[in-house]
């Protein structure tokens, strides 16, 4: 989160004074609708018809994306090999089983390799738009539209980004938003939303996040059995952080791209320093710049350099595959039979996460170094940066 403010402690105040903080309660007696007006904004902001806020951050938004989907036991999904663990274990949490896949030199899912691992199990897809980078959504689409594989946007890093002139979370047919205090804009210290244009994705969706949906007022317009899953449902102050937030994303996303562009430019003409490929480098969001070097070596050098404050990133455990632990040693759930990988209907599913599955990620993670941008720089700042940037490429 880059930008808060007095809007947001006055929308704050205004649902405490109104007494009414829960989701749901009728605007006669004076609930304020928080959740369900920013909704509508967010689809509005998105191009789709229907978004629901929810807490349990990205991760909620991803694992109900999937129980819309459809996705349960006997399926399994393809995750890209980086991003952080929870768009694989979200598949894991409605009991199918994730998938690994290589990303490409533009640290997204590598489309040749995503159509490599296709399987007859496959039945769903989640290409991660990480650091606010997109991924090479026409690619991954056409290829998955070839096999009848869903596609569900992680847009949980790119909030706000956009693709060939269209939002990200838009293009599949769901996609998954955070809006935690680490993303672009927040709804608090945590927060999810889901999107879609699909109805029943949504319903489906909705159901899963609230145990009592039964007893909303949505429950009549549902037109699928009301079943009981999960919690993860979204309260007014969630609702009008949200609110205030969103009226500041195309401003933060403004003064990132210009502050991305500037050092870009700056940064061309390296023999040894690239600039990493970009599936759109317009509607990336700008939160870093991301340098390609020949070698290991070649990277740490630059990042060492004083004033460069970056990291190479096979160095943000997180993010890389070979540090998931608790994935990689198949401990889910609290139960050995609530493991999915030990389901029948899993028996003889792909569940390889050992170190050498997906080599040319951790390659590229060797031999990439990320800098982070602050939409709040001054030009003497960005100038400062740009110096720290050339020396440093200068050196090597």
């Amino acid at each position: 989160m880059y930008r808060a403010g007095q809007e947001e402690i006055d929308e704050i105040a205004k649902v405490i004074h109104s007494k009414m903080w829960f989701r749901s309660g009728d605007p006669a007696a004076g609930h304020l609708q928080e959740v369900v007006r920013f909704e509508q904004e967010w689809a509005e902001t998105i191009g789709t018809k229907y978004a629901l806020l929810m807490s349990g951050g990205g991760t909620a938004a991803l694992v109900c994306g999937l129980a819309g989907l459809g996705i349960g036991p006997g399926d399994e999904v393809i995750v890209p090999a980086y991003t952080w663990m929870a768009t694989a274990t979200a598949v894991l949490a409605v009991g199918a089983i994730p998938v690994l896949a290589e990303v490409d030199e533009t640290m997204a899912l590598d489309p040749a390799d995503f159509e490599r691992k296709i399987g007859p199990a496959v039945k769903a897809v989640i290409p991660v738009h990480m650091l606010g980078r997109p991924a090479n959504l026409k690619a991954i689409l056409r290829i998955a539209r070839k096999h009848g594989v869903k596609v569900l946007e992680d847009s949980c890093q790119m909030v706000g980004g956009a693709y060939k002139g269209r939002r990200t979370g838009s293009w599949g047919d769901a996609g998954a938003f955070s809006f935690n205090y680490f993303k672009i804009i927040s709804s608090g210290g945590e927060g999810g939303v889901l999107v879609t244009n699909d109805r029943s994705i949504f319903e489906t969706a909705f159901v899963f996040h609230d145990s009592g949906s039964a007893f909303r007022p949505q429950a009549g317009s549902l037109s699928i059995p009301i079943f009981v899953a999960q919690q993860y449902r979204a309260d007014e102050v969630m609702g009008a952080i949200a609110r205030v937030q969103r009226t500041r994303l195309d401003g933060i996303l403004a003064d990132l791209r210009r502050i991305r562009k500037t050092v870009e430019t700056e940064m061309t003409g390296f023999r040894k320093v690239r600039i990493a490929p970009n599936n759109d480098p317009e509607g990336d969001c700008g939160v870093c710049v991301a340098f390609r070097f020949r070698n290991e070596a070649d990277a740490r050098a630059f990042k060492n350099s004083p004033g460069v404050e970056g990291y190479v990133g096979i160095d943000h455990g997180k993010h890389v595959y070979t540090q998931w632990t608790p994935l990689r040693e198949k401990r889910i759930m609290h139960r050995k039979d609530m493991n999915p990988f030990y389901f029948r209907k899993n028996r003889g599913l792909r569940a390889d996460y050992s170190e050498d599955v997906c080599p040319r990620t951790l390659d590229f993670l060797r031999r990439t170094v990320f800098v982070m941008l602050h939409p709040d720089w001054t030009e003497d700042q960005v100038g400062k940066k740009i110096h720290a940037l050339r020396s440093a490429a200068a050196a090597i």
